[in-house]
């Protein structure tokens, strides 16, 4: 990327520092020191895209550096969610829809790129071949023609459903690469775009403040109200942590609303005989899992923000304060502030499953977007229908892993 305003702040942005003597609280010092820390994780980001960004989303360098460059855009957002009260909050809302942009511009490329990799190895397994289906394997159907020989007609029939299924797998896997190949291209099209954008420049300057100077809210100044007494000087941990817990809370209530009962059934279907219905039945009873996704990830990046370094000067203060106001360690809940490193552990396992359980369900919609072509063979769309299958029948065996973890891992606080 060539000079900007926005990524000439990278080479000049100070070290990661927590701000103090300056009438910050300690919740907002806390707050100030994560954010200043991703702030840098994205500007070094942002410059090593930006040298690379004219190489192909495969190269390695540029992989990880917009790699890199999401998971801090990420870490921002969420953080500047959970914590809105602590901050300003037109500002906070302002950056969070631009990182928003900027996350989501970088992960079409990736995903086309994992996703056809992934649908290429399901029809490769599905075939039998083993392999990721090419589609430069493709022959025409009069190759495939060959002769019964009497009293075999048996073993001729099911040779004859396999023969099918790879020469429809191989011209389904030449149509899946046509299409998201193309959708691949397009997406590092955008990227380049909003590499040079005057937009991304001013997300830059906006992620630069986080590395500077922090908007703050009165809520993360100190208290100084003689009758609060054990809250002088410890403005903004009590909202800090606080919003925390809510986060952890919306995790909690969204979980509840899934059907773990159903989903702990293994091959029940549910996410099969849906999905063969319609694509809004598919995406009506994905949105919820979904939504725990996301709001798992919240929860775990509000946990960094109490476990970084930083916080060991204050989580005792902060504790005592909690604990005072309603008789419980605020951090007892999933494996908050590191108290249980077992259930931070079963935290990152569940995550990786609604990973799973998301990538699934996006590949199942990509196989059926590719049946809808227009005159294609009957062994393509036949093949597409069993990777639609297979991909629908992963998002089953996610849930069922979610299921089982959830329930080992946090079964006796589902009762609380």
């Amino acid at each position: 990327m060539r000079g900007g305003a926005g990524v000439s702040r990278i080479e000049s942005s100070p070290a990661p520092r927590t701000p103090s003597g300056d009438g910050t609280s300690p919740g907002g010092q806390l707050l100030a020191a994560y954010l200043h820390a991703r702030a840098g994780d994205f500007l070094r980001g942002l410059r090593l895209y930006g040298e690379r960004g004219a190489e192909s989303a495969g190269a390695a360098g540029t992989t990880g550096a917009a790699l890199s460059l999401r998971m801090a855009a990420r870490r921002i957002s969420a953080t500047l969610h959970t914590f809105r009260p602590l901050l300003d909050v037109a500002w906070a809302d302002g950056l969070r829809t631009e990182l928003a942009w900027v996350s989501g511009t970088l992960a079409q490329e990736h995903a086309c790129t994992a996703r056809l990799e992934r649908l290429l190895e399901a029809l490769g397994r599905l075939s039998g071949t083993g392999e990721a289906v090419s589609g430069a394997e493709a022959q025409p159907e009069s190759e495939s023609e060959s002769e019964s020989v009497p009293g075999q007609r048996g073993q001729s029939r099911n040779k004859a459903t396999a023969g099918a299924l790879a020469i429809g797998a191989a011209r389904a896997g030449a149509l899946l690469e046509r299409q998201l190949n193309l959708a691949r291209t397009r997406a590092h099209s955008t990227t380049l775009q909003a590499l040079g954008s005057a937009r991304l420049h001013a997300v830059a300057d906006g992620v630069a403040l986080l590395a500077s100077e922090l908007p703050l809210s009165p809520a993360a100044k100190p208290h100084r109200n003689g009758s609060a007494g054990i809250l002088d000087g410890l403005g903004g941990l009590d909202v800090l942590e606080g919003q925390a817990l809510l986060a952890e809370e919306r995790l909690w209530k969204a979980v509840s609303l899934l059907p773990l009962a159903r989903a702990g059934h293994p091959y029940n279907a549910d996410a099969l005989v849906n999905g063969l219905a319609t694509a809004s039945a598919e995406e009506v009873q994905d949105t919820p899992w979904h939504q725990v996704r996301i709001l798992l990830r919240l929860h775990r990046y509000a946990g960094e923000v109490l476990q970084q370094p930083a916080a060991q000067g204050f989580g005792g203060m902060a504790t005592e304060v909690e604990l005072r106001l309603d008789g419980r360690d605020p951090r007892a809940g999933l494996g908050f502030g590191g108290r249980d490193p077992a259930a931070s552990a079963a935290l990152r396992r569940a995550g990786r499953l609604l990973d799973r359980h998301r990538d699934a369900a996006e590949a199942a919609a990509a196989a059926t977007a590719a049946a809808r072509t227009p005159r294609i063979a009957p062994a393509t769309a036949y093949a597409l229908g069993v990777l639609h299958a297979d991909q629908r029948h992963e998002v089953e065996a996610a849930r069922f892993a979610f299921h089982e973890v959830w329930q080992t891992s946090f079964a006796v606080q589902a009762g609380r």
